[in-house]
């Protein structure tokens, strides 16, 4: 949510259209692995949907991650948030390099910004709530 909330005050704040690099990576996935996504009109809304799911995937799949290599260390919040954003990030931009839908190398300091401004602030977020859930925990 945090993740999303940002991307879109960032949209809204200059005006850009959404990013359709999570359609295009679910695109090149299909394509790859055979998958038929059905009628053309079909087929975009699957991507969108699934564009959003993989983020979520993405965000989830960072955050356990991160909470295994880190099973009893108290990194400082905002050491966490850098490696949890970092990592989503690094997850993210990497896929996007991978499948060729974008090349992170070209971008400009405002696409960069784009990009890293949202993911800090889900790594923020998830470093927050981590804490908080292992605070729970021992106060039981």
């Amino acid at each position: 949510m945090a993740l999303n909330a940002a991307t879109y005050l960032d949209m809204t704040y200059r005006g850009r259209a959404a990013s359709s690099t999570p359609e295009q990576t679910v695109g090149r996935l299909a394509d790859a692995v055979h998958l038929n996504l059905g009628s053309e009109d079909r087929a975009a809304n699957r991507r969108s949907a699934l564009g959003t799911l993989l983020g979520y995937g993405t965000g989830v799949g960072t955050a356990v991650l991160i909470s295994v290599l880190g099973a009893g260390r108290r990194w400082p919040l905002p050491v966490a948030a850098l490696l949890l954003g970092g990592g989503a990030m690094f997850s993210a931009d990497a896929t996007l390099a991978g499948l060729k839908v974008s090349d992170p190398r070209t971008w400009s300091r405002s696409d960069w910004l784009s990009d890293a401004l949202p993911h800090l602030a889900y790594g923020f977020a998830a470093a927050a709530t981590w804490y908080r859930l292992g605070r729970s925990r021992r106060s039981r």
